[in-house]
Parts: structure tokens; C-alpha cells; sequence
């Protein structure tokens, strides 16, 4: 019983890594790498928790995180698509801004409340039949809707990246954006709105820690696993399926943390909280073939 609970933890805590890591994808195919995703994960995890407990209603508080986490990544895409500035500094800066803002608002909001604020968490769905499956069921198909939506954007990912015209033309951008622009597409356009798109989808996972998962908020309540979806991108080569395996492994390391750190044991808590972290930087040292992008992080400017 206690592997199979982990196991569906191990789903569970993969979700908001899974949409960060595809967000990335979808930004990072066309040369723009979302270095501002830890500050887009906190500002929706926020504004998915005011959301929903100023209005009592979790879709209203998942669209508030959706928003915000879009508003977050136009800034970003202003800042390196259109103004063409450095990727990396621009993303560290917005990371900053976030926690000041998030902090900020949540004093102006709610002062400093002598017990913790709540709001309730997203329900366990139970997919009819297929739930009632011996040792799968409880695992893939007695989760939230959020984890459902996660796990329905592979298939989608997939197809959208690797069969239609527009997955052509995002793969494209990233690779010879010259020869969008002379097939006439704004490679400047595509890589704004895929960064658009990466956001509101990187606001979606943040708010699962809040409204899918712990039912508050804290400063520190992502604790650096947006750029633990960050890294996921870069150990699938880019790719949905790469996405997904990453996302398990990292899923089931979180899962295993919070087991250990919820029991007695004699392995010191640091160390487990750090299991994620510690396997985020094993894998990149032990990874030796990366198929980056050819213009990843690099801003385009048509030639005269």
C-alpha cells in the first residue's frame, strides 16, 4: 500500500513540473529560453491562491494564474523580443520581481494573519472504469483535473510540434530563423506569442501547489522547482516525450522526499529535501549528447 500511495504521489507532484517543462518546450523551439519560469511559477501560484479565496471559486483563481503568469511572460517577451536584450539576466531579474511582488500584495491584501490562510484544494476526480483498474487506477486515473490536463497535453504536444504546420514553423524558428523570415513569418511574432503561450501555461502549473495541492501560500512555496521544469527541457532534448520521462523521475524523487520527511527516519530532512536538486544536477553531469536548439537564446534581427 505504501508503494502504490507513493506512486500516486509521484503522479501527482509531476503535473506542474510536466506543464513547465512543456511550456519550455513550446518557448524554447523557438530559440527563446524562459528564464523568468521560477518567478512565472510564483506569481501564479499566488495569484491562483488570491484568486480563489477572494472569490471562493477555483476555476476563477486558475484563471487568475493563467493571467498572471501571462502578464509576467509578456513582460519578459517585451524585454528580449522586442528590446532584444539578454535572455538569462532579463529571466533572473523578473525572478526577483515576482517574489517582491507576490510578498508585497500579500501584506497589502492580508496583513500578516496569526494562522496560516487556507483555501481548498482541487478534488480527485475517479475516471469511471478505468479507476477501478487493480494497481493502475488508483495511480493514473484518481487524480485532479490538473493532472489530467498535464498528461492530456503530451498527445497534444506531440501532435501540434510534429504534424502541423505551426509545429514546423516553432521548430524552424529555433533552428534557421533566416529561412522563416524569407518564407515570410514574423520569427520575432512566433517568438512572442509561443513565450505568451509558455506563460500562461508556466502560471497554470504554479498554481497547482497552491490550489491543487497545499491550499495556501508562502514566499518560498516553489522552492525552486520551476527551474527544476526548467532543466527537465534540457534533459529531454526538447522534445514532449523526453518532457515526460523527466518529469516522473523528478515526480517520484519529490514524492519520495515528502514520504520521508512526513515519517520517522534516520537520513537527516536536508538531505531529503534536496533529493529533487541533487538528481537535477546528477543527470546533467552524466547527460553527454544535447540537442539544443541552434539559435536558443539568441535574438533575432532581420538583415537589412
Amino acid at each position: 500500500m505504501t508503494v502504490l500511495n507513493l506512486l500516486t504521489r509521484a503522479i501527482m507532484m509531476s503535473t506542474p513540473l510536466l506543464l513547465g517543462a512543456l511550456a519550455e518546450v513550446y518557448a524554447e523551439r523557438t530559440g527563446m529560453m524562459i528564464c523568468a519560469i521560477e518567478g512565472i511559477f510564483l506569481i501564479g501560484a499566488w495569484g491562483g491562491f488570491v484568486g480563489t479565496y477572494i472569490s471562493g471559486s477555483m476555476v476563477l483563481g486558475l484563471l487568475a494564474a493563467v493571467a498572471l503568469g501571462g502578464l509576467m511572460a509578456l513582460l519578459y517577451a517585451f524585454v528580449t523580443v522586442t528590446l532584444k536584450q539578454q535572455q538569462v539576466v532579463t529571466g533572473t531579474a523578473l525572478n526577483i520581481l515576482a517574489g517582491g511582488i507576490c510578498a508585497f500584495f500579500q501584506r497589502v491584501l492580508f496583513g500578516v494573519p496569526t494562522t496560516p490562510l487556507q483555501i481548498a484544494t482541487l478534488p480527485r476526480i475517479a475516471v469511471p472504469l478505468l479507476s477501478a483498474i487493480p494497481v493502475v487506477g488508483p495511480i493514473f486515473f484518481q487524480q485532479n483535473i490538473l493532472t489530467y490536463l498535464a498528461y492530456l497535453l503530451i498527445p497534444v504536444s506531440v501532435f501540434v510540434l510534429y504534424k502541423t504546420s505551426l509545429g514546423l514553423t516553432i521548430r524552424s524558428t529555433g533552428e534557421n530563423p533566416m529561412a522563416v523570415d524569407v518564407a515570410g513569418i514574423n520569427v520575432n511574432r512566433v517568438r512572442f506569442l509561443m513565450v505568451l503561450v509558455a506563460g500562461c501555461i508556466g502560471g497554470l502549473a504554479g498554481a497547482f501547489y497552491t490550489v491543487g495541492y497545499l491550499g495556501m501560500f508562502t514566499t518560498n512555496i516553489i522552492g525552486g522547482r520551476g527551474w527544476i521544469a526548467f532543466a527537465i527541457c534540457f534533459l529531454g532534448n526538447w522534445t514532449p516525450m523526453g518532457a515526460v520521462l523527466g518529469t516522473l523521475a523528478f515526480g517520484l524523487a519529490d514524492a519520495v522526499s515528502i514520504y520521508f520527511r512526513t515519517g520517522a527516519t534516520a537520513v537527516p530532512t536536508e538531505l531529503i529535501i534536496a533529493l529533487p536538486y541533487i538528481l537535477t544536477i546528477a543527470l546533467t553531469v552524466f547527460r553527454s549528447n544535447f540537442q539544443v536548439p541552434a539559435k536558443l537564446g539568441i535574438p533575432y534581427s532581420k538583415e537589412s
